[in-house]
């Protein structure tokens, strides 16, 4: 599995995991320009530290359900919403059809930074750390921006 971007929390950091039987490497055979220095060392473990000591990955599962159940609601309520799926807090709102740029520039008017992955769909990758309270604040928006557009 390869890391990096999160791992650093801001520090520029790469890595990869393997199990054991799979690992092609020996260790002392790969060198990476951001690998093994102290800084991207310090950085990597404070922030694995973080998110072990705070068990980011429970509300993470109960974060993105809360976001899954919230797109779900807006699915029932737009026709032109086809699809909500997602993992985690990664997760993806479809359309019915090449609506995905209005989506997003009308997001990005009120505020809510998306994706558009597809002509017809948005991504939302919210940080980590997010609660309910934003979900809900990003929701309210998503919920405007679709009004805004399936009034056209």
């Amino acid at each position: 599995m390869p890391l990096a971007k999160g791992l650093g929390s801001g520090v520029p950091v790469g890595a990869f995991l393997a199990k054991q039987k799979f690992c092609v490497f020996a260790p002392g055979e790969h060198g990476s320009t951001f690998g093994g220095n102290p800084l991207t060392s310090a950085a990597a473990y404070a922030t694995v530290k973080y998110v072990i000591d705070n068990n980011i990955s429970a509300k993470v599962k109960e974060t993105g359900a809360y976001l899954l159940k919230g797109l779900t609601v807006l699915k029932l309520k737009y026709p032109f919403v086809t699809d909500v799926r997602g993992r985690g807090l990664l997760t993806a709102i479809e359309f019915d059809s090449e609506i995905g740029a209005d989506a997003l520039n009308a997001c990005l008017e009120r505020g809510l930074l998306v994706n558009r992955v597809k002509p017809n769909a948005l991504r939302l990758m919210p940080p980590l750390i997010v609660g309910n309270r934003e979900v809900d604040e990003a929701l309210d928006i998503l919920d405007k921006a679709l009004s805004s557009i399936g009034k056209k």
